[in-house]
């Protein structure tokens, strides 16, 4: 899939994943859980952005993306020193 965004410098562009309902124990989690993580599967990344690349999927602080519709599909600009951790 290729992205409708072709990001600036360091930024990335990324599709927000669901929140998991379940945990790999399989424990169910409440709608309500105090602090759901926030991952994102990269589909673009700037020019400038050295440590991740399209495909991973990143862990991002959530206070600092800018949410963009395009076509009916949602996507978030994250910049790359936004980015906590990769999940293997």
């Amino acid at each position: 899939m290729t992205a409708p965004l072709q990001p600036l410098g360091d930024y990335v562009v990324a599709q927000a994943e669901e929140a998991q309902t379940k945990t790999a124990s399989g424990l169910y989690l409440p709608e309500n859980a105090a602090e759901k993580p926030k991952t994102a599967k990269i589909v673009a990344v700037g020019k400038d952005a050295k440590q991740v690349k399209v495909g991973d999927r990143i862990v991002y602080k959530s206070y600092s993306t800018t949410d963009v519709k395009v076509g009916g599909d949602e996507y978030i600009l994250v910049k790359e020193e936004d980015i906590l951790a990769t999940v293997k």
